[in-house]
Protein backbone atom coordinates (compact mmCIF):
# COMPACT_ATOMS: atom_id res chain seq x y z
CA UNK A 1 0.00 0.00 0.00
CA UNK A 2 1.12 3.21 -0.74
CA UNK A 3 2.92 4.49 2.55
CA UNK A 4 1.74 8.30 2.15
CA UNK A 5 -2.22 7.78 1.52
CA UNK A 6 -1.47 4.88 4.75
CA UNK A 7 0.65 7.78 6.57
CA UNK A 8 -2.52 10.28 5.93
CA UNK A 9 -4.95 7.65 7.15
CA UNK A 10 -3.50 6.97 10.20
CA UNK A 11 -2.85 10.80 10.86
CA UNK A 12 -5.86 11.57 10.76
CA UNK A 13 -7.31 9.06 12.97
CA UNK A 14 -4.92 9.98 15.42
CA UNK A 15 -5.67 13.57 14.98
CA UNK A 16 -9.26 12.40 15.52
CA UNK A 17 -10.55 13.03 19.31
CA UNK A 18 -13.15 9.43 18.89
CA UNK A 19 -11.01 6.42 19.79
CA UNK A 20 -10.47 3.89 16.36
CA UNK A 21 -12.39 1.49 18.43
CA UNK A 22 -15.41 3.56 18.94
CA UNK A 23 -15.07 4.26 15.48
CA UNK A 24 -15.46 0.60 14.35
CA UNK A 25 -18.46 0.50 16.08
CA UNK A 26 -20.23 3.65 14.95
CA UNK A 27 -19.33 2.15 10.50
CA UNK A 28 -20.65 -0.86 11.97
CA UNK A 29 -24.03 -0.21 12.99
CA UNK A 30 -23.90 2.30 10.00
CA UNK A 31 -22.99 -0.52 7.65
CA UNK A 32 -25.63 -2.34 9.00
CA UNK A 33 -28.58 0.29 8.75
CA UNK A 34 -27.61 0.82 5.41
CA UNK A 35 -27.80 -2.62 4.40
CA UNK A 36 -31.10 -2.86 6.42
CA UNK A 37 -32.58 0.08 4.32
CA UNK A 38 -31.11 -2.27 1.12
CA UNK A 39 -33.86 -4.74 2.04
CA UNK A 40 -37.01 -2.39 2.24
CA UNK A 41 -35.93 -0.16 -1.09
CA UNK A 42 -35.60 -3.61 -2.77
CA UNK A 43 -38.57 -4.88 -2.08
CA UNK A 44 -40.24 -1.96 -2.68
CA UNK A 45 -38.84 -1.67 -5.88
CA UNK A 46 -39.77 -5.39 -6.93
CA UNK A 47 -43.62 -3.59 -6.00
CA UNK A 48 -43.19 -0.58 -7.90
CA UNK A 49 -42.42 -3.24 -10.94
CA UNK A 50 -38.83 -2.78 -11.68
CA UNK A 51 -37.26 -5.60 -13.78
CA UNK A 52 -35.23 -8.24 -11.45
CA UNK A 53 -32.40 -8.46 -14.08
CA UNK A 54 -32.29 -4.18 -15.05
CA UNK A 55 -32.43 -3.68 -11.59
CA UNK A 56 -29.00 -5.60 -10.61
CA UNK A 57 -27.32 -4.21 -14.08
CA UNK A 58 -27.90 -0.47 -12.83
CA UNK A 59 -26.74 -1.49 -8.81
CA UNK A 60 -23.58 -2.81 -10.45
CA UNK A 61 -22.95 0.18 -12.61
CA UNK A 62 -23.14 2.97 -10.15
CA UNK A 63 -21.33 0.67 -7.44
CA UNK A 64 -18.19 0.37 -10.30
CA UNK A 65 -18.22 3.80 -11.38
CA UNK A 66 -17.82 4.54 -7.32
CA UNK A 67 -15.19 2.31 -7.15
CA UNK A 68 -13.25 2.35 -10.32
CA UNK A 69 -11.83 5.94 -9.05
CA UNK A 70 -10.43 5.06 -5.69
CA UNK A 71 -9.05 1.63 -6.83
CA UNK A 72 -7.43 3.48 -9.54
CA UNK A 73 -5.45 6.16 -7.60
CA UNK A 74 -5.52 4.65 -4.13
CA UNK A 75 -3.98 1.17 -5.09
CA UNK A 76 -1.60 2.38 -7.69
CA UNK A 77 1.44 1.02 -6.10
CA UNK A 78 -0.10 -2.55 -4.61
CA UNK A 79 -2.00 -3.91 -7.69
CA UNK A 80 -0.80 -6.37 -8.99
CA UNK A 81 -0.07 -6.69 -13.32
CA UNK A 82 -3.41 -8.20 -14.63
CA UNK A 83 -3.10 -11.25 -16.40
CA UNK A 84 -5.12 -14.26 -17.84
CA UNK A 85 -5.86 -16.18 -14.95
CA UNK A 86 -6.61 -13.65 -12.80
CA UNK A 87 -8.99 -12.80 -15.21
CA UNK A 88 -10.71 -16.03 -15.31
CA UNK A 89 -11.12 -16.03 -11.65
CA UNK A 90 -12.52 -12.48 -11.10
CA UNK A 91 -15.07 -13.55 -13.85
CA UNK A 92 -15.55 -16.70 -11.68
CA UNK A 93 -15.93 -14.69 -8.72
CA UNK A 94 -18.45 -12.64 -10.21
CA UNK A 95 -20.80 -15.44 -11.07
CA UNK A 96 -20.68 -16.74 -7.94
CA UNK A 97 -20.65 -13.38 -5.87
CA UNK A 98 -22.51 -11.10 -7.96
CA UNK A 99 -24.61 -12.35 -10.70
CA UNK A 100 -25.84 -15.84 -8.42
CA UNK A 101 -25.52 -14.06 -5.21
CA UNK A 102 -27.76 -11.12 -6.00
CA UNK A 103 -30.02 -12.97 -8.49
CA UNK A 104 -31.35 -15.30 -6.19
CA UNK A 105 -31.96 -12.50 -3.83
CA UNK A 106 -33.81 -10.62 -5.68
CA UNK A 107 -35.88 -13.64 -6.82
CA UNK A 108 -36.15 -15.07 -3.20
CA UNK A 109 -37.12 -11.59 -2.11
CA UNK A 110 -39.65 -11.03 -4.64
CA UNK A 111 -41.79 -13.76 -3.18
CA UNK A 112 -40.89 -13.34 0.61
CA UNK A 113 -40.06 -10.14 2.75
CA UNK A 114 -37.52 -7.96 3.47
CA UNK A 115 -37.18 -9.51 7.80
CA UNK A 116 -37.54 -12.97 6.24
CA UNK A 117 -34.17 -11.99 3.74
CA UNK A 118 -32.44 -10.52 6.70
CA UNK A 119 -33.06 -13.16 8.93
CA UNK A 120 -31.93 -16.39 6.68
CA UNK A 121 -28.75 -13.85 5.64
CA UNK A 122 -27.57 -14.38 9.63
CA UNK A 123 -26.69 -18.35 8.56
CA UNK A 124 -24.08 -17.03 6.69
CA UNK A 125 -21.08 -17.01 8.45
CA UNK A 126 -22.18 -20.18 9.31
CA UNK A 127 -22.22 -21.75 6.06
CA UNK A 128 -19.34 -20.64 5.09
CA UNK A 129 -17.03 -22.16 8.56
CA UNK A 130 -19.13 -25.52 6.79
CA UNK A 131 -17.80 -24.76 3.38
CA UNK A 132 -14.10 -24.15 4.76
CA UNK A 133 -13.80 -27.34 6.74
CA UNK A 134 -15.31 -29.09 3.90
CA UNK A 135 -12.38 -27.92 1.97
CA UNK A 136 -10.17 -28.16 4.63
CA UNK A 137 -9.44 -24.25 4.81
CA UNK A 138 -10.86 -24.68 8.30
CA UNK A 139 -9.62 -26.66 11.19
CA UNK A 140 -12.10 -28.42 13.03
CA UNK A 141 -11.04 -29.92 16.71
CA UNK A 142 -13.98 -31.89 18.05
CA UNK A 143 -12.55 -32.84 21.39
CA UNK A 144 -12.26 -28.83 22.12
CA UNK A 145 -14.79 -26.46 23.09
CA UNK A 146 -13.94 -24.17 20.63
CA UNK A 147 -14.64 -27.27 17.66
CA UNK A 148 -17.71 -28.53 19.51
CA UNK A 149 -19.51 -24.85 19.58
CA UNK A 150 -18.59 -24.27 16.17
CA UNK A 151 -20.11 -27.69 14.95
CA UNK A 152 -23.01 -26.92 16.97
CA UNK A 153 -23.83 -23.17 16.15
CA UNK A 154 -23.23 -24.61 12.42
CA UNK A 155 -26.53 -26.91 12.90
CA UNK A 156 -28.31 -24.16 14.98
CA UNK A 157 -27.93 -21.92 11.49
CA UNK A 158 -28.64 -24.93 9.61
CA UNK A 159 -31.93 -26.03 11.71
CA UNK A 160 -33.03 -22.32 11.33
CA UNK A 161 -32.42 -22.04 7.94
CA UNK A 162 -34.97 -24.78 7.24
CA UNK A 163 -37.69 -23.63 9.56
CA UNK A 164 -37.78 -20.67 7.88
CA UNK A 165 -37.87 -22.10 4.31
CA UNK A 166 -40.39 -25.28 5.43
CA UNK A 167 -42.48 -23.30 8.52
CA UNK A 168 -44.47 -20.18 7.99
CA UNK A 169 -46.69 -20.66 10.98
CA UNK A 170 -49.41 -18.31 11.81
CA UNK A 171 -49.18 -14.53 12.57
CA UNK A 172 -48.05 -13.24 15.56
CA UNK A 173 -47.94 -9.67 14.67
CA UNK A 174 -49.94 -7.20 11.96
CA UNK A 175 -49.48 -3.46 11.97
CA UNK A 176 -52.78 -2.90 10.66
CA UNK A 177 -56.14 -4.87 10.98
CA UNK A 178 -56.29 -7.46 8.00
CA UNK A 179 -59.90 -5.83 7.19
CA UNK A 180 -58.33 -2.05 6.71
CA UNK A 181 -54.94 -3.55 5.24
CA UNK A 182 -54.59 -1.82 1.59
CA UNK A 183 -52.32 -3.06 -1.11
CA UNK A 184 -49.89 -0.64 -0.28
CA UNK A 185 -49.89 -1.53 3.04
CA UNK A 186 -49.03 -5.20 2.60
CA UNK A 187 -45.69 -4.87 0.21
CA UNK A 188 -43.87 -6.99 2.54
CA UNK A 189 -46.71 -9.70 3.01
CA UNK A 190 -45.79 -11.61 -0.23
CA UNK A 191 -49.32 -12.85 0.04
CA UNK A 192 -50.27 -14.67 -3.46
CA UNK A 193 -46.64 -15.73 -4.11
CA UNK A 194 -44.38 -19.07 -3.30
CA UNK A 195 -42.64 -18.69 -0.17
CA UNK A 196 -41.50 -21.97 0.11
CA UNK A 197 -39.86 -21.43 -3.62
CA UNK A 198 -38.60 -17.15 -2.35
CA UNK A 199 -36.90 -19.08 0.75
CA UNK A 200 -35.11 -21.59 -1.60
CA UNK A 201 -34.07 -18.90 -3.51
CA UNK A 202 -32.50 -17.23 -0.30
CA UNK A 203 -31.11 -20.54 0.59
CA UNK A 204 -29.12 -20.15 -2.75
CA UNK A 205 -28.14 -16.77 -1.95
CA UNK A 206 -26.68 -17.49 1.18
CA UNK A 207 -24.60 -20.75 -0.50
CA UNK A 208 -23.28 -18.21 -3.13
CA UNK A 209 -22.66 -15.31 -0.65
CA UNK A 210 -20.84 -17.85 1.54
CA UNK A 211 -18.92 -19.91 -1.43
CA UNK A 212 -17.88 -16.54 -2.80
CA UNK A 213 -16.29 -15.65 0.95
CA UNK A 214 -14.00 -18.98 0.57
CA UNK A 215 -13.43 -19.03 -2.80
CA UNK A 216 -12.07 -15.34 -2.85
CA UNK A 217 -9.78 -15.83 0.02
CA UNK A 218 -6.59 -17.81 -2.09
CA UNK A 219 -7.08 -14.90 -4.87
CA UNK A 220 -6.87 -11.80 -2.28
CA UNK A 221 -3.21 -13.65 -1.02
CA UNK A 222 -2.35 -12.98 -4.53
CA UNK A 223 -4.01 -10.23 -5.85
CA UNK A 224 -3.91 -7.60 -2.73
CA UNK A 225 -5.46 -4.67 -4.02
CA UNK A 226 -9.15 -4.88 -2.52
CA UNK A 227 -10.79 -2.30 -4.31
CA UNK A 228 -9.58 -3.32 -7.49
CA UNK A 229 -10.63 -6.58 -7.21
CA UNK A 230 -14.24 -5.91 -6.15
CA UNK A 231 -14.13 -3.41 -8.99
CA UNK A 232 -13.29 -6.38 -11.56
CA UNK A 233 -15.71 -8.53 -10.17
CA UNK A 234 -18.67 -5.68 -10.16
CA UNK A 235 -17.43 -5.10 -13.99
CA UNK A 236 -18.29 -9.14 -15.03
CA UNK A 237 -21.02 -8.83 -13.04
CA UNK A 238 -22.43 -6.71 -15.05
CA UNK A 239 -21.10 -7.76 -18.32
CA UNK A 240 -22.87 -10.85 -17.11
CA UNK A 241 -26.20 -9.74 -15.94
CA UNK A 242 -26.27 -8.04 -19.71
CA UNK A 243 -26.12 -11.38 -21.16
CA UNK A 244 -29.05 -12.62 -19.17
CA UNK A 245 -31.02 -9.48 -19.94
CA UNK A 246 -30.43 -9.91 -23.92
CA UNK A 247 -32.15 -13.63 -23.42
CA UNK A 248 -34.32 -12.55 -20.39
CA UNK A 249 -35.06 -9.34 -20.81
CA UNK A 250 -37.14 -8.26 -24.22
CA UNK A 251 -39.30 -5.39 -23.07
CA UNK A 252 -37.50 -2.01 -24.00
CA UNK A 253 -39.79 -0.36 -21.46
CA UNK A 254 -38.31 -2.36 -18.69
CA UNK A 255 -34.83 -0.12 -18.67
CA UNK A 256 -36.96 2.90 -18.21
CA UNK A 257 -37.28 4.66 -14.69
CA UNK A 258 -40.76 5.10 -14.83
CA UNK A 259 -40.28 7.24 -11.01
CA UNK A 260 -38.36 9.12 -8.39
CA UNK A 261 -39.35 6.26 -6.26
CA UNK A 262 -37.61 3.86 -8.57
CA UNK A 263 -34.77 6.41 -9.20
CA UNK A 264 -33.67 6.18 -5.48
CA UNK A 265 -34.02 2.49 -5.74
CA UNK A 266 -31.34 2.21 -8.35
CA UNK A 267 -29.03 4.61 -6.50
CA UNK A 268 -29.70 3.40 -2.77
CA UNK A 269 -28.34 0.02 -3.74
CA UNK A 270 -26.02 1.18 -6.30
CA UNK A 271 -24.06 3.45 -4.07
CA UNK A 272 -25.28 2.68 -0.45
CA UNK A 273 -25.46 -1.13 -0.75
CA UNK A 274 -22.78 -1.91 -2.79
CA UNK A 275 -19.81 1.40 -3.41
CA UNK A 276 -19.83 2.78 0.14
CA UNK A 277 -20.83 -0.40 1.77
CA UNK A 278 -17.74 -2.22 0.60
CA UNK A 279 -15.60 0.31 1.53
CA UNK A 280 -16.61 0.44 5.04
CA UNK A 281 -16.40 -3.47 4.74
CA UNK A 282 -13.50 -3.39 4.18
CA UNK A 283 -11.72 -0.99 6.56
CA UNK A 284 -13.74 -2.84 9.27
CA UNK A 285 -12.41 -5.86 8.53
CA UNK A 286 -8.70 -4.58 7.80
CA UNK A 287 -9.28 -2.95 11.79
CA UNK A 288 -11.24 -5.37 13.49
CA UNK A 289 -11.34 -8.52 11.36
CA UNK A 290 -13.94 -10.12 9.92
CA UNK A 291 -15.37 -11.59 13.16
CA UNK A 292 -16.15 -8.46 14.70
CA UNK A 293 -17.64 -7.52 11.30
CA UNK A 294 -19.82 -10.66 11.66
CA UNK A 295 -21.33 -10.24 15.06
CA UNK A 296 -23.06 -7.22 13.86
CA UNK A 297 -24.98 -9.21 11.12
CA UNK A 298 -28.23 -9.98 13.73
CA UNK A 299 -28.23 -6.43 14.14
CA UNK A 300 -29.41 -5.97 10.65
CA UNK A 301 -32.51 -8.56 10.94
CA UNK A 302 -33.77 -6.24 14.14
CA UNK A 303 -33.56 -3.13 12.19
CA UNK A 304 -35.28 -4.65 8.83
CA UNK A 305 -38.10 -5.54 11.35
CA UNK A 306 -38.63 -2.68 12.88
CA UNK A 307 -38.19 -0.56 9.36
CA UNK A 308 -40.66 -3.05 7.48
CA UNK A 309 -43.05 -3.05 9.94
CA UNK A 310 -43.42 1.10 10.25
CA UNK A 311 -42.63 1.62 6.51
CA UNK A 312 -44.44 -1.72 4.30
CA UNK A 313 -46.81 -3.15 7.03
CA UNK A 314 -45.23 -6.12 7.13
CA UNK A 315 -46.72 -9.33 9.16
CA UNK A 316 -44.46 -11.12 11.76
CA UNK A 317 -44.86 -15.04 11.06
CA UNK A 318 -43.80 -17.45 13.76
CA UNK A 319 -41.74 -19.69 11.47
CA UNK A 320 -39.51 -16.47 10.71
CA UNK A 321 -39.31 -15.55 14.68
CA UNK A 322 -38.16 -19.09 15.70
CA UNK A 323 -36.09 -19.96 12.18
CA UNK A 324 -34.31 -15.96 13.34
CA UNK A 325 -33.92 -17.03 16.81
CA UNK A 326 -32.20 -20.37 15.63
CA UNK A 327 -29.65 -18.85 13.29
CA UNK A 328 -28.62 -15.51 15.56
CA UNK A 329 -27.77 -18.28 18.29
CA UNK A 330 -25.82 -20.80 15.97
CA UNK A 331 -24.23 -17.61 14.55
CA UNK A 332 -22.98 -16.76 17.69
CA UNK A 333 -21.84 -19.88 18.96
CA UNK A 334 -19.95 -19.96 16.23
CA UNK A 335 -18.22 -16.73 16.31
CA UNK A 336 -17.45 -17.86 19.99
CA UNK A 337 -15.77 -20.61 19.17
CA UNK A 338 -13.40 -19.15 16.52
CA UNK A 339 -12.84 -16.16 19.49
CA UNK A 340 -11.73 -19.25 21.72
CA UNK A 341 -9.72 -20.70 18.70
CA UNK A 342 -8.46 -17.99 18.43
CA UNK A 343 -6.90 -17.71 21.61
CA UNK A 344 -5.90 -21.24 21.90
CA UNK A 345 -3.50 -20.27 18.72
CA UNK A 346 -2.07 -17.61 19.79
CA UNK A 347 -1.28 -19.67 23.03
CA UNK A 348 0.50 -22.31 21.50
CA UNK A 349 2.31 -19.80 19.55
CA UNK A 350 3.89 -17.81 22.47
CA UNK A 351 4.70 -21.38 23.87
CA UNK A 352 1.78 -20.86 27.56
CA UNK A 353 0.05 -24.24 26.26
CA UNK A 354 0.72 -26.86 24.04
CA UNK A 355 -1.98 -29.39 22.71
CA UNK A 356 -0.95 -33.41 21.54
CA UNK A 357 -3.57 -35.68 19.48
CA UNK A 358 -3.24 -38.42 22.69
CA UNK A 359 -4.66 -35.75 24.99
CA UNK A 360 -7.70 -36.17 26.01
CA UNK A 361 -11.06 -33.82 26.11
CA UNK A 362 -10.34 -32.62 29.69
CA UNK A 363 -6.67 -32.46 29.10
CA UNK A 364 -7.16 -30.64 26.18
CA UNK A 365 -8.39 -27.82 27.18
CA UNK A 366 -6.18 -25.93 29.72
CA UNK A 367 -7.04 -22.97 31.35
CA UNK A 368 -5.06 -19.96 30.16
CA UNK A 369 -4.35 -17.85 33.44
CA UNK A 370 -2.24 -14.85 31.72
CA UNK A 371 -4.64 -12.66 29.32
CA UNK A 372 -3.71 -12.57 25.81
CA UNK A 373 -3.27 -9.69 23.51
CA UNK A 374 -4.37 -11.14 20.09
CA UNK A 375 -3.30 -9.39 16.75
CA UNK A 376 -5.63 -7.93 14.67
CA UNK A 377 -6.93 -9.48 11.22
CA UNK A 378 -5.39 -8.59 7.95
CA UNK A 379 -9.14 -8.60 6.27
CA UNK A 380 -8.83 -12.08 5.37
CA UNK A 381 -12.52 -14.01 5.20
Amino acid sequence: MAKTGGGSAVAKIRMCSVPEKFQLHLAMLALQFGYAGFHVVSRAALNMGISKIVFPVYRNILALFLLLPFAYFLEKKERPRLTWNFIIQFFLLAIVGITANQGFYLLGLDNTSPTFASAIQNSVPAITFLMAAILRIEKVRLERKDGISKVAGTLFCVAGASVITLYKGPTIYSPTPPSQATPTMVLGDAKGKNWTLGCVFLIGHCLSWSGWLVLQAPVLKKYPARLSFTSYQCFFGVIQFLVIAAFVERDPQAWLVHSGAELFSVFYAGVVASGIAFAVQIWCIDRGGPVFVAVYQPVQTLVVAIMTSVLLGEEFYLGGIIGAVLIITGLYFVLWGKSKERKYAAAEKAGIIQYSADHDADRSMPQITEPLLLPQSTGNV
